[in-house]
């Protein structure tokens, strides 16, 4: 059994896999303050819960956009599973040819989702990430990591109405009853949720006109469900999209088994 871990911003999300089959996943918060010991102790905990013992996990593989957290997660395998985890970032192999001015500017979790995203329903496609940020990402349809648009997610979105106003509330995001708001919470709510749609829709068309195509959207990420079912061009919901490519990775990066 391999394990792997997609380390984010605001939650780090986990998956156990027996060749291609997903057995278990999790998602916990990302604490930066949590020893190796700390996180060890979880790791240990989830599969004991889904009687997964510890012993039989020999890979690991890790995408962070957290670096503090990288070496903290390191630990915690080497410590508790004696297993050393691959890592996505320079010298690892994808297969993806990345065309962006910087190559290491790009976000690892955005390579990972993108080779999955390949994987699965070839190109072009974009992916559409509803995390912390919203991230877009353009695959041509030979397979090249070709680059995309970064937004502020819908929940950082919402905290900037309370944090940066007097008077606004914090509030429940969910799709309102009307556009048109009654009350100020249900009027935030009709902003948030409705301009949100139209965020989307616009970059996925921008992009679409750019590639000169009609590409497969893929949408994945912690507020998928929420914004993706109002998304009429998005054609896949896949929410272990992360899971899937970070398996993906270690196939093709696997360390020689020991004699």
């Amino acid at each position: 059994m391999i394990m792997v871990i997609d380390i984010g911003n605001t939650t780090i999300a986990l998956g156990v896999f027996q060749g291609k089959k997903l057995l278990a996943s999790w998602k916990i918060k990302s604490d930066r303050e949590k020893t190796a010991d700390e996180y060890g102790l979880i790791l240990c905990s989830l599969l004991s819960h889904e009687e997964l013992a510890c012993q039989k996990i020999n890979g690991a593989i890790i995408s962070s956009v957290v670096p503090p957290l990288t070496p903290v997660i390191q630990q915690a395998f080497e410590r508790y599973f004696a297993v050393k985890p691959l890592v996505v970032g320079p010298g690892l192999k994808t297969g993806m040819p990345i065309i962006y001015e910087n190559p290491s500017e790009v976000g690892s979790d955005r390579i990972v989702a993108a080779c999955a995203a390949y994987e699965k329903y070839g190109g072009p496609c974009l992916v559409v990430d509803f995390g912390t940020a919203t991230t877009f990402d353009a695959i041509s349809s030979t397979g090249e990591y070709l680059g995309g648009s970064i937004a502020p997610g819908i929940q950082i979105s919402a905290e900037a109405l309370y944090l940066r106003t007097a008077r606004l509330p914090r509030i429940e995001i969910k799709k309102p009853k009307a556009a048109i708001g009654r009350n100020t919470v249900s009027s935030m709510q009709s902003g948030l949720y409705f301009g949100y749609i139209g965020l989307v829709n616009q970059i996925i068309a921008e992009m679409s006109a750019e590639l000169q195509s009609t590409p497969v959207v893929i949408a994945t990420g912690g507020q998928a469900d929420l914004i993706a079912p109002e998304i009429k061009v998005i054609n896949h919901l896949e929410p272990n999209l992360m899971l899937e490519g970070l398996r993906l990775l270690y196939e093709k990066n696997r360390p020689p088994e020991k004699k």
